[in-house]
Protein backbone atom coordinates (compact mmCIF):
# COMPACT_ATOMS: atom_id res chain seq x y z
CA UNK A 1 0.00 0.00 0.00
CA UNK A 2 1.24 3.51 -0.88
CA UNK A 3 0.15 7.14 -0.19
CA UNK A 4 4.00 8.51 -2.07
CA UNK A 5 1.75 8.79 -5.01
CA UNK A 6 1.65 12.17 -6.78
CA UNK A 7 -1.11 14.30 -5.74
CA UNK A 8 -3.29 13.98 -9.34
CA UNK A 9 -3.23 10.40 -8.86
CA UNK A 10 -5.11 10.76 -5.63
CA UNK A 11 -7.59 13.27 -6.58
CA UNK A 12 -8.76 10.70 -9.35
CA UNK A 13 -8.60 7.86 -7.05
CA UNK A 14 -10.58 9.29 -3.44
CA UNK A 15 -10.58 13.35 -4.15
CA UNK A 16 -14.20 12.52 -5.85
CA UNK A 17 -15.36 11.30 -2.78
CA UNK A 18 -13.14 13.17 -0.16
CA UNK A 19 -14.29 16.83 -1.75
CA UNK A 20 -17.48 16.42 -1.41
CA UNK A 21 -17.20 14.92 2.12
CA UNK A 22 -15.10 17.68 3.58
CA UNK A 23 -17.83 19.93 4.46
CA UNK A 24 -20.04 17.34 5.75
CA UNK A 25 -16.98 16.40 7.81
CA UNK A 26 -16.44 19.38 9.32
CA UNK A 27 -20.27 21.06 10.01
CA UNK A 28 -20.20 17.49 11.90
CA UNK A 29 -17.09 18.65 13.57
CA UNK A 30 -18.86 22.06 14.56
CA UNK A 31 -15.92 23.80 12.63
CA UNK A 32 -17.08 27.88 12.79
CA UNK A 33 -14.53 30.99 13.05
CA UNK A 34 -13.14 32.24 14.74
CA UNK A 35 -10.99 29.10 15.25
CA UNK A 36 -8.02 27.15 15.25
CA UNK A 37 -8.08 24.15 13.65
CA UNK A 38 -5.56 20.97 12.44
CA UNK A 39 -5.85 18.70 9.46
CA UNK A 40 -4.70 15.61 10.74
CA UNK A 41 -3.16 13.58 7.74
CA UNK A 42 -4.16 16.15 5.09
CA UNK A 43 -3.23 14.34 1.92
CA UNK A 44 -3.66 16.86 -1.06
CA UNK A 45 -5.91 19.06 1.10
CA UNK A 46 -9.72 18.83 0.00
CA UNK A 47 -10.39 19.30 3.93
CA UNK A 48 -7.75 22.15 4.19
CA UNK A 49 -9.55 23.65 1.52
CA UNK A 50 -13.16 23.50 3.53
CA UNK A 51 -11.35 24.90 6.60
CA UNK A 52 -9.70 27.64 4.95
CA UNK A 53 -12.85 28.54 3.32
CA UNK A 54 -14.29 28.77 6.85
CA UNK A 55 -11.50 30.19 8.98
CA UNK A 56 -9.56 31.38 6.51
CA UNK A 57 -5.30 30.36 5.71
CA UNK A 58 -3.69 31.77 8.86
CA UNK A 59 -5.64 30.05 11.25
CA UNK A 60 -5.44 26.33 9.51
CA UNK A 61 -2.47 23.98 10.11
CA UNK A 62 -1.59 20.49 8.24
CA UNK A 63 0.35 17.67 8.04
CA UNK A 64 0.46 14.24 6.26
CA UNK A 65 3.51 12.09 6.07
CA UNK A 66 3.51 11.93 1.90
CA UNK A 67 6.18 14.38 0.42
CA UNK A 68 3.81 14.77 -2.66
CA UNK A 69 0.80 15.59 -0.82
CA UNK A 70 2.36 18.01 1.55
CA UNK A 71 3.97 19.57 -1.84
CA UNK A 72 0.29 19.89 -2.86
CA UNK A 73 -1.23 21.17 -0.30
CA UNK A 74 1.01 23.64 0.56
CA UNK A 75 0.65 24.92 -2.99
CA UNK A 76 -2.97 24.80 -3.47
CA UNK A 77 -3.62 26.87 -0.07
CA UNK A 78 -1.15 29.44 0.18
CA UNK A 79 -0.35 30.74 3.85
CA UNK A 80 -1.44 27.40 5.72
CA UNK A 81 1.77 25.98 7.32
CA UNK A 82 1.62 22.35 6.08
CA UNK A 83 4.39 20.31 7.62
CA UNK A 84 5.11 16.49 6.79
CA UNK A 85 4.67 14.17 9.99
CA UNK A 86 2.86 11.35 11.42
CA UNK A 87 -0.65 11.55 13.93
CA UNK A 88 1.41 9.53 16.25
CA UNK A 89 3.91 12.45 16.55
CA UNK A 90 2.45 15.37 15.55
CA UNK A 91 5.00 18.58 15.43
CA UNK A 92 2.87 21.12 17.35
CA UNK A 93 3.32 22.06 20.90
CA UNK A 94 0.40 20.92 23.82
CA UNK A 95 -3.13 22.97 23.55
CA UNK A 96 -2.35 24.63 20.35
CA UNK A 97 -5.60 24.48 18.33
CA UNK A 98 -9.76 24.99 19.33
CA UNK A 99 -9.94 21.66 17.11
CA UNK A 100 -8.14 18.43 14.90
CA UNK A 101 -9.79 16.77 12.78
CA UNK A 102 -9.00 13.49 10.97
CA UNK A 103 -10.92 12.72 7.70
CA UNK A 104 -10.07 9.26 5.94
CA UNK A 105 -7.20 8.78 8.35
CA UNK A 106 -7.82 7.06 11.38
CA UNK A 107 -8.07 3.88 9.91
CA UNK A 108 -4.29 4.18 8.00
CA UNK A 109 -2.99 5.03 11.49
CA UNK A 110 -0.23 2.84 12.67
CA UNK A 111 -1.62 3.03 16.20
CA UNK A 112 -5.10 4.90 16.12
CA UNK A 113 -5.36 5.10 19.65
CA UNK A 114 -2.08 6.90 19.83
CA UNK A 115 -2.58 9.22 16.61
CA UNK A 116 -5.97 10.13 18.78
CA UNK A 117 -4.42 10.90 21.47
CA UNK A 118 -1.66 13.03 20.28
CA UNK A 119 -4.50 15.04 18.47
CA UNK A 120 -5.97 15.68 21.60
CA UNK A 121 -2.76 16.64 22.92
CA UNK A 122 -2.52 19.11 20.65
CA UNK A 123 -5.73 20.47 21.26
CA UNK A 124 -6.67 22.88 23.74
CA UNK A 125 -9.08 21.85 27.24
CA UNK A 126 -12.50 22.08 26.07
CA UNK A 127 -11.49 21.82 22.02
CA UNK A 128 -12.93 19.37 19.76
CA UNK A 129 -10.95 16.27 18.62
CA UNK A 130 -13.29 14.81 15.21
CA UNK A 131 -12.77 11.95 12.72
CA UNK A 132 -14.74 9.92 9.89
CA UNK A 133 -13.88 6.67 8.02
CA UNK A 134 -15.58 4.94 4.81
CA UNK A 135 -18.08 2.12 6.32
CA UNK A 136 -15.46 -0.78 4.73
CA UNK A 137 -16.86 -3.05 7.16
CA UNK A 138 -20.06 -2.69 5.91
CA UNK A 139 -19.42 -2.23 2.46
CA UNK A 140 -21.27 0.92 2.55
CA UNK A 141 -18.26 3.08 1.45
CA UNK A 142 -17.09 4.30 -2.13
CA UNK A 143 -15.28 1.17 -3.41
CA UNK A 144 -17.59 -1.54 -1.90
CA UNK A 145 -18.31 -2.71 -5.15
CA UNK A 146 -14.40 -3.11 -5.81
CA UNK A 147 -13.88 -5.33 -3.20
CA UNK A 148 -16.83 -7.41 -3.77
CA UNK A 149 -15.47 -8.33 -7.15
CA UNK A 150 -11.78 -8.82 -5.76
CA UNK A 151 -13.11 -11.02 -2.55
CA UNK A 152 -15.58 -13.17 -5.41
CA UNK A 153 -12.32 -14.08 -7.25
CA UNK A 154 -9.85 -14.14 -4.80
CA UNK A 155 -11.84 -14.81 -1.41
CA UNK A 156 -8.35 -14.69 0.59
CA UNK A 157 -7.36 -11.44 -0.56
CA UNK A 158 -7.29 -8.64 2.31
CA UNK A 159 -9.13 -5.66 2.34
CA UNK A 160 -9.90 -2.68 4.99
CA UNK A 161 -13.25 -3.73 6.30
CA UNK A 162 -10.82 -4.48 9.78
CA UNK A 163 -9.30 -1.54 9.93
CA UNK A 164 -9.55 0.91 12.73
CA UNK A 165 -13.00 2.78 12.85
CA UNK A 166 -14.28 1.06 9.57
CA UNK A 167 -17.33 -0.42 11.19
CA UNK A 168 -20.35 1.62 13.48
CA UNK A 169 -19.22 2.49 16.41
CA UNK A 170 -15.70 1.68 16.59
CA UNK A 171 -14.92 5.58 16.01
CA UNK A 172 -16.38 6.54 18.91
CA UNK A 173 -14.47 3.85 21.08
CA UNK A 174 -11.17 4.71 19.91
CA UNK A 175 -11.71 8.41 20.47
CA UNK A 176 -12.96 7.09 24.40
CA UNK A 177 -9.86 4.65 24.48
CA UNK A 178 -7.66 8.08 23.63
CA UNK A 179 -9.67 9.59 26.28
CA UNK A 180 -11.16 12.18 24.63
CA UNK A 181 -14.94 12.98 27.05
CA UNK A 182 -18.84 13.34 25.65
CA UNK A 183 -17.87 11.38 22.65
CA UNK A 184 -20.74 11.09 20.05
CA UNK A 185 -21.32 9.74 16.51
CA UNK A 186 -23.34 10.20 13.27
CA UNK A 187 -23.31 8.53 9.86
CA UNK A 188 -22.04 10.82 7.22
CA UNK A 189 -23.03 10.33 3.27
CA UNK A 190 -21.74 12.00 0.21
CA UNK A 191 -23.65 10.96 -3.69
CA UNK A 192 -21.21 11.32 -6.51
CA UNK A 193 -22.23 11.20 -10.03
CA UNK A 194 -19.94 9.11 -12.48
CA UNK A 195 -20.24 9.12 -16.26
CA UNK A 196 -19.15 6.07 -17.25
CA UNK A 197 -17.49 2.84 -15.90
CA UNK A 198 -14.37 3.95 -17.56
CA UNK A 199 -14.40 6.80 -15.64
CA UNK A 200 -15.03 4.59 -11.76
CA UNK A 201 -12.32 1.67 -12.89
CA UNK A 202 -9.45 4.12 -14.20
CA UNK A 203 -8.14 5.52 -10.83
CA UNK A 204 -7.85 1.46 -9.30
CA UNK A 205 -4.66 1.12 -11.95
CA UNK A 206 -3.33 4.36 -10.68
CA UNK A 207 -1.68 2.83 -7.36
CA UNK A 208 -3.16 4.17 -4.91
CA UNK A 209 -4.26 3.23 -1.29
CA UNK A 210 -4.81 -0.56 -0.63
CA UNK A 211 -7.06 -0.86 -3.74
CA UNK A 212 -4.32 0.31 -5.88
CA UNK A 213 -1.61 -1.91 -4.36
CA UNK A 214 -3.77 -4.94 -4.80
CA UNK A 215 -5.01 -4.27 -8.72
CA UNK A 216 -0.54 -3.08 -9.17
CA UNK A 217 0.06 -7.37 -8.00
CA UNK A 218 -2.26 -8.71 -10.60
CA UNK A 219 -0.93 -9.86 -13.86
CA UNK A 220 -2.52 -8.53 -16.86
CA UNK A 221 -4.86 -11.26 -17.29
CA UNK A 222 -5.83 -10.72 -13.14
CA UNK A 223 -6.68 -7.26 -13.95
CA UNK A 224 -8.86 -8.27 -17.15
CA UNK A 225 -10.88 -10.68 -15.15
CA UNK A 226 -10.96 -7.85 -11.95
CA UNK A 227 -12.08 -4.98 -14.32
CA UNK A 228 -14.60 -7.59 -15.93
CA UNK A 229 -16.14 -8.21 -12.48
CA UNK A 230 -16.54 -4.99 -11.38
CA UNK A 231 -18.00 -3.79 -14.52
CA UNK A 232 -20.83 -6.69 -14.00
CA UNK A 233 -21.50 -5.15 -10.69
CA UNK A 234 -21.56 -1.64 -12.25
CA UNK A 235 -24.15 0.09 -14.71
CA UNK A 236 -21.89 1.39 -17.51
CA UNK A 237 -23.22 4.86 -17.05
CA UNK A 238 -24.33 7.37 -16.22
CA UNK A 239 -24.57 6.69 -12.36
CA UNK A 240 -24.16 7.95 -9.15
CA UNK A 241 -22.12 6.30 -5.98
CA UNK A 242 -23.53 7.06 -2.76
CA UNK A 243 -20.83 6.42 0.24
CA UNK A 244 -21.22 6.01 3.74
CA UNK A 245 -18.72 7.12 6.27
CA UNK A 246 -18.56 7.32 10.05
CA UNK A 247 -18.19 9.98 12.06
CA UNK A 248 -17.07 10.64 15.72
CA UNK A 249 -16.23 13.84 18.00
CA UNK A 250 -15.22 14.07 21.21
CA UNK A 251 -14.16 16.70 23.80
CA UNK A 252 -10.44 17.35 25.33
Amino acid sequence: MSFDVAADAYDRYMGRFSRPLAPVFAAFAGVRAPATVLDVGCGPGALTGVLVETLGAASVRAVDPSEPFVAAAAERYPGVDVRRGVAEALPFPDATFDAALAQLVVHFMADAVAGLREMARVTRPGGVVAACVWDHSGGGGPIGAFWQAVHELDPGARDEAALPGAREGHLAELLGEAGLDAVTSAPLTVTVPLASFDEWWAPYTLGVGPAGAYVASLDDAGRAALRARCAELLPDGPFEVTALAWAARGVV
